[in-house]
């Protein structure tokens, strides 16, 4: 059920509730009838049932023909992807970004995914005098890269298997991974430990750890990252970093509208 703050001095009833009965169904995730909408919303059958079918009306809420029951409609969804295309992420993820670099003393970065390389959209620079400095814009191969790799473990395998035709895996350094199965379980970890690394993979002497930043449909649309030189992302403090690297992205995915 929404929580409503008894400090907010506007209120409108109908729309508060119908505001509820769209969070219910989010939450809930499957379809459900308006008995039981009104159930877990807390509100009279009658109410509900109103509600409902003017939520209906305008597609805020869907029924099923057969069953009767009721999930998230289509005009949400269309909502959902303008609001998406007015989100400017490098701005969005500025202060998560900030508070990373703080809390790690590294330098934090944001990309995407462009022509099968990742591009930083937004950059914070570590406070040590000895960093690695962010390049706005800059471009890096996504198979030796954290924010590449948070990204790759989460495509299909036919984008993945069209990506690796067209660039193929160059090595950068010896610690590069150039052969499709190795690569392939990387990506296995990286889907199963929630991280990425870059151990001196792109550069000797840079290590990077990035996580996958989801949004509002689930989909990995970007990824967030430290980096900074391999005798501070040391394996002791891996731990340490990949679980503030893995809670700035969360919270990011959660302001793009993502729900686990």
């Amino acid at each position: 059920m929404r929580q409503r703050s008894p400090k907010f001095p506007y209120r409108t009833q109908v729309l508060e509730r119908a505001f509820t009965i769209l969070d219910n169904l989010a939450t809930n995730g499957e379809d459900q009838g308006f008995a039981e909408i009104a159930g877990n919303s807390g509100m009279h059958k009658s109410t509900c049932y109103r509600l409902l079918r003017i939520l209906e009306r305008h597609h805020f809420a869907d029924r099923d023909v057969n069953t009767g029951k009721y999930r998230l409609g289509s005009k949400l969804l269309q909502l959902g992807r303008q609001a998406a295309d007015r989100i400017d992420l490098a701005q969005l993820a500025r202060p998560y970004l900030e508070r990373l670099s703080r809390e790690s003393g590294e330098t934090a970065h944001v990309g995407v995914m462009s022509g099968g390389e990742v591009v930083s959209v937004a950059i914070v620079d570590s406070d040590h005098a000895l960093r690695i400095r962010g390049l706005l814009g800059l471009r890096a191969p996504a198979h030796c890269s954290s924010l590449g790799k948070a990204l790759l473990a989460f495509m299909s395998e036919k984008e993945l298997s069209s990506l690796l035709r067209e660039h193929g895996l160059k090595a950068y350094t010896g610690n590069t991974i150039t052969r499709r199965s190795q690569l392939q379980k990387e990506l296995q970890q990286v889907r199963t430990r929630g991280y990425a690394i870059d151990d001196q993979e792109l550069e000797p002497g840079l290590k990077c750890i990035g996580a996958p930043v989801r949004d509002y449909t689930g989909r990995a649309a970007a990824a967030l990252s430290i980096a900074g030189p391999a005798f501070r992302l040391t394996k002791e403090r891996l731990p340490t970093l990949a679980r503030l690297v893995m809670e700035a992205a969360s919270d990011l995915s959660s302001r793009l509208g993502y729900r686990p």
